[in-house]
Formats: C-alpha cells, sequence, structure tokens
C-alpha cells in the first residue's frame, strides 16, 4: 500500500518564525535602497572627482563664471633671477684677440727697434763721413783764417770769411776792420799761419775733440809767425786753437775759434 504523509497546518509558533524573517528581508531591502540611494549621491558628486587629474586620462576643467585672473606678468630682473646661471662659454675668436693684440704690440716693437737701429746706423755713418770732411776742411781754413798781410788786407779778409759762417762771420768782420787792419797797417805787420806737422813730414797735428754729423770740433796745432816794426826779425808763436765746424749749404765752416 502506498504510504501516505500528513502535513500539518501551521501554527503560533510558525507565524513567528516567519514574521521574524519577514522583518530581516525587508531590513535587508532597505538597507540595499539606502546604499543604492548612496550610489546615485555619489554619481552626482562625481564631476568633482573628475577634477582629480588621473593617470593616461584628458581632464576638462571648467572655468569659472567670472572668468580667471590674469596671473601678474614676471619683470625682465625675475627672469635673470629665476634663468639658471649657465657657464659663459667663449665667444668665437675671444682667445685669439689678445694673442693678436700681443703679436701686434710685439710687430710694433720690432719695427720701433728697427727704426732705432736703423736710425743709429745712419748716424753713425753720417758722424763718421762729418768727423773726416770737417777735419778736413779745418785744416784747410785754419792757415787763411789766422793770416794776413798788411799789403793786402781786403783780401786776405775776404779770403777768410769765406771760410766762416754765422755770428762768428759778421764778429771777425768787425775785429779786423776795427782793431786788426789798423794795427797792422801801422805797423806792417804779416802774420803767417800753418798747422803744425810732425818733424818726419806726416800728417798735420790735427784730431777730433767731438763729432756728430751736423756739427764738429776739432783741435789744431798751430805755428803763427809774426813780423812787424815792433820785432826785431820774426817771432814764432805755437798755438793750440780749437775751431768749431758746422755744416752747411756750401760745405763745412768755422763757426767759432778758441785760443787754449
Amino acid at each position: 500500500m502506498p504510504k501516505t504523509t500528513t502535513r500539518r497546518a501551521p501554527g503560533p509558533g510558525a507565524r513567528r518564525t516567519m514574521t521574524a524573517a519577514a522583518r530581516a528581508a525587508a531590513k535587508r531591502a532597505e538597507r540595499g535602497h539606502r546604499e543604492a540611494g548612496a550610489a546615485m549621491a555619489g554619481d552626482e558628486d562625481s564631476p568633482r572627482r573628475a577634477e582629480r587629474p588621473r593617470a593616461g586620462r584628458t581632464v576638462l576643467v571648467e572655468a569659472p563664471k567670472d572668468g580667471w585672473d590674469d596671473p601678474p606678468e614676471p619683470s625682465p630682473e625675475a627672469f635673470e633671477e629665476d634663468a639658471p646661471q649657465e657657464p659663459s662659454e667663449p665667444r668665437p675668436g675671444g682667445r685669439r684677440r689678445p694673442l693678436a693684440l700681443l703679436l701686434a704690440v710685439l710687430l710694433v716693437a720690432g719695427l720701433v727697434a728697427l727704426a732705432a737701429l736703423g736710425w743709429q746706423y745712419r748716424d753713425g755713418r753720417l758722424t763718421e763721413s762729418a768727423r773726416t770732411e770737417a777735419l778736413t776742411a779745418a785744416r784747410k781754413a785754419a792757415p787763411i783764417v789766422l793770416s794776413y798781410d798788411y799789403r793786402h788786407l781786403d783780401k786776405d779778409f775776404s779770403r777768410a770769411r769765406a771760410h766762416l759762417t754765422g755770428d762768428f762771420r759778421d764778429e771777425y768782420g768787425k775785429t779786423t776792420k776795427t782793431v786788426v787792419a789798423p794795427t797792422a797797417e801801422k805797423y806792417h805787420g804779416v802774420v803767417k799761419a800753418r798747422v803744425a806737422a810732425p818733424g818726419s813730414g806726416g800728417a798735420p797735428a790735427a784730431s777730433v775733440v767731438s763729432a756728430s754729423p751736423d756739427k764738429v770740433v776739432v783741435l789744431l796745432f798751430v805755428n803763427q809767425v809774426t813780423e812787424s816794426t815792433q820785432v826785431s826779425g820774426s817771432r814764432l808763436d805755437q798755438n793750440r786753437v780749437r775751431m768749431t765746424m758746422d755744416r752747411t749749404g756750401d760745405g763745412w765752416k768755422v763757426s767759432a775759434v778758441d785760443a787754449l
């Protein structure tokens, strides 16, 4: 025979159990609705959270209603102060300038030294030439300048002035005219001068004391033989004479005569 199962109707205890389960389910449903509302509220605030930049995404920021305030423009000084100080690199050719300047200075110094040496060489050559020429002119002029004869004074004085120059020429003319000529004519004076020479018959005794290209001082030993009515026979005077010779357009001339 088939087995028959008999179900009992729920009693009061079962109702209480079902009521508690219903309440728990209602609370769970209410809590679920509350969480869903919070999630929806969170979605409304999502634009604010979107303001935070996320890696790999483009962030769009809405401008405020009043617009953005323009930041103050930085001054040039701020750029200079904030700019990183990079080590200055030498400009092209910067190191060449001192070298070029040094070479220019050395070149100028070399040219000056060369010019000085050239001038000294030229001056030495001219001085040496002046010594020879002036000494020869002094030996020739001394006998003429220091001699005269009362019988032809004008001729002798004229020849002498041809070897003179400058103020000494004028002084010689005044002295011979006012002193020498009257005395020579009165006493029939005759003076013959010659540059002394060694007994062996060598060159006349004359030497250069100092020399430059345009002026030479010569020392001569001159013998003067004087005849006059005041002297019995003749008188020999051995003199040392210093003659200054100047270069002129007409050659070397006597500019001074001093008896030593």
